[in-house]
């Protein structure tokens, strides 16, 4: 995969180690030690207040509801001028709910915690302007569009002892989970390959700043997509050391990268392929992991996001995250599952819950969040790498 003469950039930081990838009790969750905990909550019996910038996709269908579903959390303003959205918000809601024009008219509502799920090019600004102003904060990925205003943010936070977070919810999702859990017992052996594939198949464009050739929007599916895959790989297996990706524009009409892959050489020798993709008329597998034992093939996506665009909501009543066993993954050796190979193994139910309710004890508690801004950082490393390799056709080296 090497395309040209490696280069160096960025730093990246240490998300987790193939040794110990974590527990599903604690998916993806690694300590920096060199980062300083959140202060504690004031009031640490009462419900703590959520201010939500943006009502879009990311803040009604993964934000608002997460947080309405967490013990502990209210959701309590939401920042929108839409009409429909307000009107949206409320039905879901309640119509106690408040409303905000601007972030600015959040920094002295009195609230707990600002979420930024607005888009991607105005997360730095507005985290910068609430952490400033006292508030800890959650950014819906990607935390910045370079690795370096990613540690300006977290070093702003550790100045003023404050959270800040990413919401980097594909850690909790069930395949990785399951990943995670036959990891840690041994089942693979000495992991040697990863695959992950976030593959759609939408030949026409949406269109919209998801979708904009204009740099400043930070779109396209490497930073979309990408940033979930990346995070995956690198709280699996640990720092990159090399990075060569392909990024292209397929759709007519389209203007950012709809059809992407990512090449990375892990500092433990593991290699992950990953591709996120809008273009993709037969879909591969969600992931395949080859080890030194044996291999696990798991097809299909997690439940959760079309439970929640369906407008279902997590609850203690009812299951949540399960799929049926006719979608579990299998683990073998020699033989394709595609042709009965392998044994299938019960999938770990998918967890989205789980982030909001990390949030919530770091905040009443103190100590690291979920997920870290330094986490964040290490994986804007591996995707400007990628940018940087896609553009000039080289293999980019990560200093660690």
């Amino acid at each position: 995969m090497n395309a040209g003469n490696a280069t160096t950039t960025g730093t990246a930081a240490n998300p987790g180690t193939a040794a110990n990838p974590g527990t599903a009790g604690s998916p993806g969750t690694t300590a920096n030690p060199g980062t300083a905990g959140s202060r504690k909550s004031a009031h640490p019996t009462a419900e703590l207040r959520v201010g939500l910038v943006g009502y879009g996709l990311a803040g009604s269908v993964f934000h608002a509801p997460l947080i309405a579903a967490t013990e502990g959390l209210v959701l309590d303003t939401v920042v929108t001028s839409s009409p429909e959205r307000q009107a949206q918000a409320r039905a879901e809601h309640g119509e106690r709910l408040c409303f905000a024009g601007s972030p600015e008219e959040l920094y002295d509502a009195g609230l707990d915690l600002v979420v930024i799920a607005s888009p991607n090019k105005t997360h730095v600004p507005i985290a910068t302007g609430a952490l400033k102003a006292g508030l800890p904060v959650v950014v819906d990925k990607p935390l910045a569009g370079t690795a370096a205003e990613a540690r300006e943010l977290a070093a702003l936070a550790e100045e003023r002892g404050l959270l800040l977070s990413v919401f980097q919810n594909r850690r909790w999702d069930n395949d990785f989970l399951t990943l995670e859990r036959l990891l840690a017992d041994g089942e693979l052996g000495e992991v040697q390959r990863f695959e992950s594939r976030f593959e759609r198949w939408r030949p026409q464009p949406k269109g919209g700043w998801r979708e904009s050739g204009d740099p400043t929007e930070i779109g396209g599916l490497l930073y979309d997509l990408g940033s979930h895959v990346v995070d995956q790989a690198l709280v699996l297996f640990g720092p990159a050391l090399r990075v060569y990706a392909e990024a292209d524009v397929r759709r007519p009409g389209a203007q950012a990268d709809d059809d992407t892959f990512i090449a990375i050489t892990h500092a433990n020798g593991v290699r992950s392929h990953l591709y996120v993709s809008a273009t993709t008329a037969q879909l591969g597998p969600r992931m395949r992991v080859l080890g030194s034992s044996a291999g696990y093939v798991k097809y299909g996506l997690d439940p959760q996001e079309a439970a929640l665009r369906e407008g279902r909501r997590p609850s203690a009543d009812e299951p949540w995250g399960v799929e049926p066993e006719s979608l579990w993954g299998r683990v073998g050796s020699g033989d394709s599952p595609l042709t009965g190979g392998g044994c299938p193994v019960p999938t770990e139910p998918g967890d989205y819950p789980a982030y909001y309710a990390a949030i919530a004890k770091a905040l009443r508690e103190g100590g690291e969040p979920p997920v870290t801004a330094h986490e964040a950082a290490a994986a804007l490393d591996v995707l400007e790498a990628a940018r940087r390799s896609a553009r000039e056709g080289v293999t980019v080296e990560v200093a660690l």
